[in-house]
């Protein structure tokens, strides 16, 4: 430890974001979700469904297959986590689970057109994004141990301020040089680069075998920097005893009001999240008719505000503490959930756009930056939130009850959109759900106290 400066274990920590947010900006969000929802709506089609209904069905697809992923996570978060307090070396459990991330993602390479596979494509994603969740849950652990509790506000948005930096770049590299439309050419015009086969969209799948390689390479400092001090490993225990003290502090829970409030709270909110991170590329495709062109610009929009504002969100939750900012990103993201839920290509609100009017664009166009914008303060904030309610003797417990608090209904903002979008046949309604959501978690954040259970 003596050799590793502060400076580089902070810098070091920081990079997993970098490495890791990829896997949401490319994958979930802005390439491959749009290029699953694209492949099953045509081979729908193909079969005779009609094109609304196969848009629909397209959402709901990668909404159950997303709603299974959170339910793997929500179960086994806690467990894994009071394991890893229990015996220590949380970074045996981050090596292995990035393992899962990378042959998750290296593996939606095979989801050619030809021979596309809903259950294939989901379970590869599935497995990359677990293993991107458990990553993230051991890493997160380790934030109380690298700086004052009074600057970890600033370090967490300065970690997510590089993650989406780094999703920016990685958007800027895919789509210009890779990632082609229908006709096989990219956002340039040409054909995707090192030869690859536009007709059979290998430079779209490359986005797969990209994300794996970006975060082998971006977790090297990772590896090379942090270490676990001695007084984070705490050999104390068996598994017996890591069940017994987690089963201690999930029934102190209610009793912990605080904590339970803002756990609950998050439940909600980060479920909503995620769940225009992972249905506003396709409900743009589906309702707005974008080209993935069009979508990569709104990645890259979306991106870029959630790079800025985790920054200096991170310097507002510095200066006045996690709450505020908590609660100014949820009404801002129900906002922008009105208007998507009210807006079509021909009017907002009932109010009409002039033929061919490019307004519904420029709107949604915004909506993505103030998602983009929330959304980094709103988990910039949330993870200072976590340290401020974790116990120190078992910090990656409290962090897999965070992660559970955020996936213990994962499957619920997927599967409410699935099932409206189902009932409904309207991908636009089919949003609707995620205003409700939003709004119960502001309503419980009135129960949190700024400073934790042990403060006011």
């Amino acid at each position: 430890m003596a050799e590793i400066s502060q400076k580089k274990r902070v810098w070091g920590w920081m990079m997993f974001d970098w490495a890791s947010q990829p896997y949401n900006t490319l994958l979930l969000t802005f390439i491959f979700g749009p290029y699953f929802a694209e492949m099953v709506t045509t081979n729908l089609m193909g079969s005779g469904v009609p094109e609304e209904l196969a848009k629909a069905k397209a959402q709901a697809y990668w909404g159950w297959g997303l709603a299974i992923s959170g339910l793997i996570i929500a179960i086994t978060a806690p467990v894994l986590g009071a394991f890893a307090d229990s015996s220590g070396h949380r970074m045996s459990w981050i090596k292995l689970f990035s393992v899962f991330y990378i042959v998750g993602a290296f593996g939606l390479w095979w989801t050619a057109p030809d021979s596309f596979s809903i259950i294939w494509a989901l379970a590869f994603f599935g497995i990359g994004f677990i293993g991107m969740e458990f990553t993230t849950i051991f890493t997160n652990s380790m934030l109380p141990s690298l700086v004052p509790r009074e600057d970890t506000g600033k370090i967490s948005g300065s970690g997510f301020a590089l993650g989406y930096w780094g999703g920016v770049l990685a958007l800027a590299i895919m789509f210009p040089l890779f990632v082609e439309n229908a006709n096989g050419v990219t956002l340039l015009g040409n054909p995707p680069l090192l030869g690859l086969d536009g007709a059979t969209r290998e430079g779209t799948r490359l986005v797969g075998p990209f994300v794996a390689m970006w975060f082998i390479i971006g977790m090297i400092p990772f590896f090379l920097w942090v270490r676990e001090k001695p007084a984070d490993v705490q050999i104390e225990g068996n598994t017996r005893d890591a069940l017994r003290g987690l089963w201690q502090t999930l029934k102190s829970l209610p009793k912990r009001h605080s904590m339970f409030a803002f756990l609950t709270s998050s439940l909600f909110y980060r479920d909503a999240l995620n769940g225009l991170y992972g249905f506003g590329a396709l409900y743009a495709k589906g309702v707005l008719g974008w080209e993935i062109m069009m979508i990569g610009v709104f990645g890259v929009i979306s991106a870029i505000t959630a790079a800025i504002f985790a920054y200096f969100g991170g310097i507002l939750d510095k200066k006045f503490g996690p709450k505020p900012v908590l609660i100014g990103t949820i009404i801002a993201l129900i906002t922008v959930c009105i208007i998507v839920v009210s807006m079509t290509r021909e009017s907002l609100f009932g109010f009409a756009f002039a033929p061919d009017s490019q307004m519904p664009d420029i709107i949604f166009f915004i909506c993505g930056g103030v998602i983009g914008a929330a959304g980094g303060m709103l988990q910039a904030s949330s993870r200072t939130m976590m340290v401020r309610h974790a116990d120190p003797e078992r910090p990656t417990e409290a962090f897999g009850l965070y992660a559970l608090s955020g996936k213990a209904t994962a499957f619920l903002a997927p599967a409410l959109i699935a099932l409206v979008s189902e009932i409904s046949g309207n991908q636009r309604i089919g949003i609707t759900p995620l205003i409700f959501l939003f709004g119960i978690s502001l309503v419980l954040l009135v129960w949190v106290k700024p400073q934790g259970d042990h403060g006011t």
